[in-house]
């Protein structure tokens, strides 16, 4: 998938105000950043162990959509994090690179930095488990599919191909 189409998924999939936004993706590595709001303040100031989780699983999950393609039912099976340091009140970006990819596990290392600070504030390891047969829904209303709406009838061929 490209980094358009997981945006456009994500968005469609995923509730929210908050939502990361995929800035790059490929095979290898994706790249999301996180908008900074003030609900996501912890009562000392840092910002919520939460936020950065989320943070560390959605670059993992574009990282796993850009390489193996459209499996939405792809899912985080473990995720451990280390906070490195109070991040300051700003946006956050994570890097996710693909360690290894198999045939139904993916594991990806996500580096997590406040923007303008190249120091890093959390460090993450997240293996997906990739679904070898998956049945996705026709296209009813549900989040997984009805995500894009096509109006060239090739698109939508191209698309179900996925």
């Amino acid at each position: 998938m490209t980094t358009d189409e997981i945006n456009i998924f994500l968005q469609a999939a995923f509730t929210g105000d908050y939502c990361p936004v995929v800035e790059a993706s490929n095979p290898s590595s994706a790249t999301c950043r996180m908008m900074f709001h003030g609900n996501q303040i912890r009562p000392d100031g840092t910002l919520s162990g939460p936020t950065m989780m989320t943070l560390a699983d959605t670059p993992a999950y574009a990282l796993v959509l850009a390489a193996v393609g459209f499996k939405p039912l792809a899912v985080t099976t473990s995720l451990s994090i280390n906070f490195m340091r109070k991040p300051v009140q700003a946006n956050l970006v994570a890097t996710a690179t693909m360690m290894k990819l198999g045939k139904s596990l993916a594991v990806i290392d996500v580096a997590i930095n406040s923007q303008g600070d190249g120091r890093l504030v959390a460090h993450a390891v997240v293996t997906y488990s990739i679904p070898l047969n998956e049945h996705i829904p026709e296209k009813d209303g549900n989040a997984f599919v009805a995500f894009k709406e096509w109006d060239d009838p090739a698109e939508d061929a191209a698309w179900n191909n996925l």
